[in-house]
């Protein structure tokens, strides 16, 4: 069921938005090369009980899931795009990291993801990132009222297709309120002008991700972390946005802190 928000619930959405970009901008700036990942995962549980917040992913066990997810944050690196579960990995020179994090604040949730290098970047690696950033921000600007889901569906995609890439239509963008997924599912790709009506109060994390070569995803034996077929890099970028009557509202946005 496709549930619309208030203004006043919209209002009651920022402080989780506020967090999750803060608990990103944190890991961002404190991922480095040698960092392990079970740290990460560590310090963003600690940051987790420090807000009285709660975790969106610890319990969270979908059919697609091989087992209830067990840990707070998704690290996803090189070759993995998508739902890397946290293990003891230290990060190289070089590796391309991508952390998806959602959480709940007094009852509503938000949920957003950044890719990144850390230490000496390849020139595909930056853009590869750069493009779903730009995905990112041509399907906020689409996220208005009068528009349609496939409108922003289509301008992810144009972003993507002018750069070469392919396009997965397993795993996309879908609502997000009162619980981490909910209606409606917002693809990659799709065509303008059909789908859901978009409306005030509607609220959507939006998340353009691509692989460098292919289309196609491997799930990994821990039965959670998804990487590209053939070995090739994946980056992901994701807001949560809410659609009103004076344009999309980016409840996690991170430019207040200084980050993109």
């Amino acid at each position: 069921m496709i549930e619309l928000r208030t203004p006043a619930e919209i209002d009651a959405m920022r402080p989780a938005g506020r967090f999750v970009a803060e608990v990103l901008a944190t890991l961002r700036a404190e991922t480095k090369v040698g960092t392990n990942l079970l740290q990460l995962d560590r310090r963003a549980h600690e940051m987790i009980r420090s807000a009285g917040a709660e975790s969106c992913y610890i319990d969270y066990h979908p059919s697609f899931g091989a087992s209830p997810f067990g840990k707070v944050l998704c690290t996803s690196i090189n070759d993995a795009v998508l739902h890397g579960l946290p293990h003891d990995y230290v990060l190289r020179d070089g590796d391309l990291v991508s952390l998806d994090f959602a959480a709940s604040v007094d009852g509503w949730v938000a949920d957003s993801a950044v890719s990144f290098v850390v230490g000496t970047p390849r020139d595909e690696d930056l853009a590869l990132i750069d493009t779903t950033q730009r995905a990112l921000a041509a399907a906020i600007e689409a996220a208005t009222v009068g528009h349609k889901i496939g409108d922003i569906s289509a301008a992810i995609a144009s972003i993507a297709r002018a750069d070469g890439l392919r396009i997965n239509l397993d795993f996309g963008g879908h609502g997000v309120g009162r619980t981490m997924h909910g209606d409606p599912h917002v693809a990659n790709d799709g065509k303008a002008g059909r789908g859901y009506p978009l409306r005030a109060g509607l609220v959507l994390a939006l998340e353009p991700w691509f692989l460098q070569t292919t289309d196609e995803l491997v799930t990994d034996p821990d039965g959670w972390t998804l990487r590209s077929a053939d070995g090739s890099r994946g980056a992901h970028s994701e807001h949560t946005v809410a659609i009103t009557a004076d344009g999309p509202i980016i409840l996690t946005d991170r430019s207040f802190l200084g980050v993109d």
